[in-house]
């Protein structure tokens, strides 16, 4: 059929239906499982670790398009079944469906060596502890073109040459060779966190870039993925949370890892690793986990270092949902969030210590012991919100020295010298006060002698409109007087001597996102921020002792509710060295 236009002819060709030929369905499925040369590595590297291997030396030229060689001391391939593996669906690691519902192996749909060999040229090299000689089999294009037999002691080789030779459209959608070379150690560099206990090495065109010892401490791997400094400001994160579901048991999600300590910080996401069962994931659910751990610890638009590795039940996770294998589905979402969340905030909160001043590496200020309870005098910890830990860590009794520019508190403290910027500590104590005067409905109201008019734009108008009621919870009556204009009556007591229509306004005009659910922490720090005592305002020595005592007693002394830091920390050893006296 013909069709005329003005521009143009177009003919209508239908084609008939066929199934296509082998080579063509090869292609396609090595498509989905070979992306880059970093897939390539991250296929062979699992098969290692799934072979047992304690030893895997990647050797990489070229970016991976020239050269990828995997190298393991693992089980190795029995001789008669080299070619069986390069067989499309050809796995030793499951044997039926049901063994789809409870997979404990990285690899095992039996798609990686065949899609491998597809597009590239490949060399095998595998022996077997129980045989005398290792298998070679040679491939290009998928078809075995030699096979023989060579010295090699028990384990296996794999050599890939010039990848996607063959197809030139996905080879020149690659990037530079260095950026390939990028991708290929940050998949290592993944691996080697996730199995401490086996010792990596990766050699990038004739350069050792990463080598690990495989002592199986997971700070020694740290050190050597991302360095001295941001190593020595990891915590260990080791937490369990049980949950029951009917008909199912008790099912439990073990949490471990390390995570940065708040000093330290990303302007990316790039330094969050994830592992379930020690298969590398990503996920978004357990990003916002970490993330939502260091809520108020952070500033806004920093992201944490985190290496976390949950393990629980195959049967509760599905990792057949991806051709690589990157994404699983959890059977309850709910609970491993849950147990990340609250993990990584007790870790925090229990071992994160004051920022210092020293040029050497920092020394870590214990506040008080994990779990203890606050001195009899301090009223109970506030609860903050996303977290439902019970215990505080506590500043040590400061002894007030004086104030520096009306801006800084200068305290003296068992162990050195304090820096206290007064609008963020006092910011702190009042989102803990407004936090448990709202979570216990009692939060302080403060009437207007006469109502006041309140004018909004219509995306503020929006807003106000759908978050009346948190409004109203925090202190606000408000109520509607025409089109966008509105009468308020009472405010936040906090707000009641300040610029509160700036803060509503402000509020109003935040970026949406973050749900309903967070709206209640938004109005808590806006308030408790515009409330706050001002950088540059003199205070009186009662006024200062009394801003001390009161952050004394907050659960999260170390930070305002921005991610900013309250204090700084002199140590008197800092101080003997600057003086020479040490």
């Amino acid at each position: 059929m013909t069709y005329y236009t003005e521009a143009c002819i177009i003919i209508d060709k239908v084609m008939p239906i066929r199934i296509l030929a082998p080579e063509v369905v090869s292609r396609i499925a090595a498509g989905e499982v070979v992306e880059r040369p970093a897939s390539v590595v991250k296929e062979l590297v699992e098969n290692s670790l799934d072979a047992s291997a304690s030893q895997v030396s990647v050797e990489v030229r070229g970016g991976g398009v020239s050269l990828i060689r995997v190298t393991d001391n693992g089980e190795g391939i029995p001789a008669a079944e080299v070619e069986l593996a390069f067989q499309r669906y050809a796995t030793s690691k499951i044997g039926g469906l049901d063994d789809l519902q409870s997979i404990t192996s990285l690899g095992f749909r039996g798609e990686a060596l065949p899609s491998i060999a597809a597009v590239a040229e490949v060399d095998i090299v595998t022996r077997r502890a129980t045989e005398v000689m290792a298998t070679y089999l040679s491939l290009k294009e998928g078809t075995v073109v030699s096979r023989g037999k060579q010295a090699r002691s028990p384990g296996t080789t794999v050599t890939v040459h010039n990848l996607f030779r063959s197809l030139p459209a996905r080879l020149k959608f690659l990037k530079s060779p260095a950026t390939e070379a990028s991708h290929i150690a940050n998949t290592v560099s993944h691996y080697a966190l996730a199995f401490p206990e086996v010792r990596f090495t990766l050699t990038m065109d004739g350069r050792t870039v990463l080598r690990t010892a495989g002592s199986g401490q997971l700070i020694e791997s740290a050190i050597e993925v991302y360095g001295l400094e941001i190593a020595r400001n990891l915590l260990e994160v080791t937490a369990e949370e049980r949950g029951w579901a009917a008909g199912v048991g008790t099912r439990s999600v073990l949490v471990s890892g390390m995570v940065s300590s708040p000093k330290i910080a990303r302007s990316g996401r790039d330094y969050l690793s994830f592992f379930v069962n020690r298969r590398w994931i990503t996920s978004r659910l357990l990003i916002r986990a970490v993330e939502d751990a260091y809520h108020g610890l952070l500033m806004i638009g920093r992201h944490p270092v985190a290496i976390i590795n949950i393990s629980l039940p195959a049967s509760e996770m599905d990792v057949n949902i991806h051709p690589t294998k990157s994404e699983v589905r959890f059977r309850n979402e709910g609970m491993v969030f849950g147990a990340v969340q609250k993990a990584v905030r007790r870790t925090l909160i229990s071992q994160a210590p004051v920022p210092t001043i020293e040029e050497t590496p920092p020394t870590y200020v214990t506040l008080a012991r994990p779990g203890a309870p606050p001195p009899a005098t301090h009223p109970p910890a506030t609860q903050l919100p996303l977290t439902e830990l019970t215990f505080s860590v506590a500043l040590p009794i400061l002894r007030l020295l004086g104030q520096l520019a009306g801006t800084y508190i200068v305290a003296e403290g068992p162990d050195g010298l304090y820096l206290i910027d007064q609008h963020a500590a006092h910011e702190r104590i009042l989102f803990e006060r407004i936090n448990h005067q709202h979570s216990a409905q009692r939060s302080e109201v403060q009437g207007l002698l006469t109502p006041v008019t309140l004018e909004l734009s219509p995306r503020q108008d929006e807003t106000l409109r759908a978050h009346l009621d948190d409004l109203a919870e925090f202190g606000f009556s408000i109520e509607p007087f025409g089109s966008r204009s509105y009468l308020v009556r009472t405010v936040p007591a906090p707000l009641g001597s300040k610029d509160w229509g700036s803060a509503l306004r402000e509020l109003l005009d935040s970026p949406a996102g973050g749900g309903q659910a967070e709206w209640p922490e938004k109005l808590a720090i806006s308030i408790a921020c515009h409330s706050a005592i001002k950088a540059g305002q003199v205070l009186s020595d009662d006024e200062m002792r009394e801003l001390l005592r009161q952050l004394e007693r907050t659960a999260l002394p170390n930070t305002c509710p921005h991610g900013r830091p309250t204090m700084t920390h002199l140590s008197s050893e800092q101080l003997a060295k600057e003086f020479g006296r040490d």
